[in-house]
Formats: C-alpha cells, structure tokens, sequence
C-alpha cells in the first residue's frame, strides 16, 4: 500500500502528497494519527482537537463521494506503520514536512529511521514556502515568491486507488485505538475545515477587508477585520498558496488595495517566522541570542497565576486574557501585549507563559509562537525592545472601554475616564459607584512605570554585552532578509 500522512495539511486541494500517491497507481490509504505524543503535551489543549476534528469530518464528507476515508487513530505512528506494514507492506509514504516542535522532529527521525530499515519511501513536500536544509535567508524570498506563484497542486481525485470505506474499517480489527469526530459546537470560537475557511476567506475578501489597516490593532474591531484565517493556515484547511493566490486575484475588485497590499506582506510574514524557526529550532526551549541565557528572572507563582487567570488589576490585559481563553483569538498587538507583560513588568522567564499562551491560540504554530515569544520578551539582541504600555495602549486602541467592558464586566458600570486605570478613582466617586477595589476588582499585582524602567534598564544593558553583540552578528548572517533593515524584520 502508499500511505498519505496527514499532519498539519487538513485539505484536499493543492496537495502534493496527494498527487504524488495518486501517481503511483498503487492502493492508498489516507492516515491521521492523534499521536499521544503531542496531544498529551501541554502546549495543546481541546481547542485544538476540536478544531482538528471538525477539519477531519469535513474531508471525511468530501472524501465519501470516493468510497473513501481517512484512516483516524490515536497511536504512536511508528506502532501504526508497523501494523499496517504487517497486514500489508508499505511501499511510500507521501506528507508534508512539519516544522513542529523538537519531539515531532524527534519523531521525524524515527520514522525515516524504520522506513529505511523496512524498504518504505518516504517523500516529504516543502509546506507552505518553508525551506529544510538552508543556510541563511540570502535566496529565501525569491524562493518563497516563486513557491506561492507556483501551480496549485490539484489531486485527480477520480483516478487514485483508495481503499474503499469497508476496507478501512476493517483496520480497526488490528488493534488500533479508535476516535470519535463528535465535538461540541462552542459558538465562541471558529469552527475548524476547508469549508469553513473558504467562508472566512470570501467575506473578508469581499466585505471585511475595507477596515483592515485601521481596525487591525483595536481590540474590539480587529475581531471583523481581521482576516481570522490564521487557525485554518496553522493547520493546513488552505494552503498559504491558495489563499495569497485567491488574494491577488481580487486586486481589481478590492477598493482599498493598501489593506490587501497588507495582507499579503503579513502572509509572507507568517512563513518568514517559521523558516527561522525550522533554522534554529533551539529557540523552543531557549533565547536565540546566547547573550541572554545568564539572564535570570526569579519565578513567581502568584504573579503567573493571576496573568493566566486574567486577574492583574490591569484591565486591558485581563480583558484581553480572558478573550482569548474564552474565543481562541486576540489580534496581534494584545497577544504581544501579554507576552510583553509576562515578561518585562512581571520579569517572568517567556518559557513559563509559552504552554498557556499556546494552549488558548486556536492558531497555535510553533514556528511562529517561539520566534515571537524570542522577539517580544526582548532577548533576541537584534530587534527593537518594546515594552508595551498597557494604559497607554487602553487609551489609545479602547478609549471608551468598549473591549475591557465586554471581557471584564465588574468594570462595566465605571465611567470611561476611570476604566484603564481604577485606581485612579476619587475615593468620593467609589462610594457613589459601589465600587470597591481590591474586593469587585482587584487592586494592581504590579506598578507599571517602575516595572517598564526596570526591565528597560535590565534588557539594554544585556543588549549592549560583548557576548550578544557577537551572538548579533551571526543572527543577522543567518536570518535577515537582504534589503531590509534588522529592526523591521518583523514586519
């Protein structure tokens, strides 16, 4: 038999794996494994099964029309390749190459280790314009321009030999440890699938974009205008192909072409993140820049808890908290405001908020998620430090308090002058509010300024140490893009 191993490709067009099973002419069975190596790691939660079983009932419903399905388990995957090996032999298997974390590569390797000692070919496909093997970034945007230019992958569905639906279920006779694709349907937070997504990608298209730019950093509105396809390009529903692809194509249509001109720079964005994560996979467990790993920041448990349950007594970032862990998805600028303040006005280590902040992104991608946790705690050595200003940033994105009210409702009834900051209250208009602080709201776990100047004072001085200097210069050969100033490599 050939093999297709679904991972992070939840689609069946533009597939490649696909296609190349298809050529074989050979039987082929369509494989998915909840691995309990990664669901029982605590970077995942049941956000993320969900969303996945959702995306795999949508392409059992696409793949019926072929008498076909995909082959869902939740076992170990080299126990599932020796099985199916023994009922019988596995000549290629065809998926895509993940850029996960160390225990998938880990895996990676193990497989390529049996196929080789069992006479099985296996072929790996570039994911999404993310390069294995290269040195530094000198060719990578050309390469990834010429890759999303490039044909869409179109699987001749009709013409592959698939095991037929009766055939597959006979599987479950070898010992296999079944899964059920039932969910429940959670109205808060985006449901997972190809149709799903295309539904997301038409209506922003054609009716959200227009407040793109100027809505992308409110806390409140950016949920409209955001794209919100991230959870469907995290787990492969669209290609990044596909969608940039569909994206330029409405060029003409689209009135406000700066905010697809946007759009597009943030999809090359995305792949540039994890192209430098697939580069240097240590920034899962560790700073980039080894001039910060003498860095140390003592661990404070009741400061972590309080920032995890959304309890700081600073609004926005509790209102943004509690968002995200009820709904999946904060824009950008919140997200990196938690990062920021977990780590600079707490002075907490990034490796301690990295399994919370994971398990609620419903768009959860290493290869995103490490680099940025790297660059917003500030120890990347190159990158602007920025330490974000919640109260500023409360004034300036919410000034009527519309977010902090929604997510934080025992502020509701304070006036919006007092809303960011409540404990700026005159004690007279306490009483005549009813409101106490430190028993309706809690009072701040932190000052804010004297926090900011701390950190700043502690980042900068390590920036400046010979050791990170050194480290600036091999960082800036191996990952800038040519053309491009290193403070704007985020963009």
């Amino acid at each position: 038999m050939v093999i297709v191993w679904f991972k992070r490709d939840l689609r069946l067009l533009d597939h490649e794996p696909l296609v190349k099973a298809i050529a074989t002419r050979e039987k082929i069975l369509l494989l998915y494994s909840f691995e309990p190596l990664w669901t029982n790691d605590a970077h995942y939660s049941e956000k993320h099964i969900n969303f996945i079983k959702q995306s795999l009932a949508d392409l059992q419903r696409q793949l019926h029309s072929y008498d076909t399905k995909i082959f869902i388990v939740a076992d170990d995957m080299l126990s599932v390749f020796q099985k199916l090996n023994d009922y019988e032999a596995i000549t290629h298997i065809f998926s895509y190459q993940e850029t996960g974390m160390k225990m998938t590569y880990d895996r990676d390797k193990k497989v390529s280790k049996w196929c080789t000692a069992n006479g099985v070919t296996w072929e790996e496909s570039i994911q999404n314009g993310v390069f294995r093997g290269i040195k530094n970034r000198k060719e990578w945007k050309n390469d990834w321009v010429a890759f999303i230019n490039s044909n869409i992958d179109k699987p001749q569905m009709e013409l592959g030999r698939f095991y037929p639906i009766d055939a597959i279920d006979k599987f479950s006779e070898i010992n296999f440890t079944s899964v059920s694709l039932d969910t429940k349907l959670n109205p808060l937070i985006q449901k997972g699938g190809t149709r799903y997504a295309v539904k997301y990608l038409d209506s922003f298209l054609n009716e959200r974009i227009w407040g793109y730019n100027s809505n992308y950093s409110k806390p409140a509105t950016s949920r409209m205008h955001s794209s919100r396809l991230s959870p469907y390009l995290a787990w492969g529903c669209l290609s990044a192909r596909q969608i940039c692809q569909y994206a330029a194509g409405h060029k003409k249509s689209v009135n406000t072409k700066r905010n697809l001109s946007s759009f597009l720079s943030r999809m090359r964005w995305q792949a540039h993140f994890i192209q430098k994560f697939e580069m240097e996979g240590e920034m899962e467990f560790r700073s980039v820049n080894k001039g910060y790993h003498q860095l140390e920041k003592p661990r404070q448990a009741h400061l972590q808890k309080a920032w995890r349950e959304g309890q700081t007594g600073i609004p926005l970032i509790d209102a943004a908290m509690r968002c995200l862990v009820a709904t999946g998805f904060v824009n950008f600028r919140l997200r990196a405001m938690l990062a920021s303040f977990f780590t600079h006005l707490l002075w907490q280590p990034w490796q301690d908020c990295t399994e919370h902040l994971a398990q609620n992104f419903l768009d959860f991608e290493p290869g995103i998620h490490f680099p940025q946790l790297n660059m917003q705690s500030g120890e990347t050595g190159v990158n602007t430090i920025r330490i974000y200003n919640p109260i500023k940033n409360s004034k300036e994105h919410d000034a009527e308090g519309i977010f902090i009210k929604k997510w934080v409702p025992e502020l509701a009834r304070l006036p919006s002058q007092y809303i960011h900051e409540p404990w700026e209250i005159p004690l007279m208009e306490l009483q005549f509010l009813g409101f106490e602080l430190g028993k309706d709201y809690p009072h701040p776990i932190v000052s804010i300024s004297k926090m900011r100047k701390f950190a700043s004072d502690a980042l900068y001085a390590y920036k400046k140490s010979p050791k990170t200097r050194l480290e600036n210069k091999r960082i800036i050969a191996k990952h800038t893009l040519p053309g491009r100033p290193v403070w704007d490599q985020h963009n």
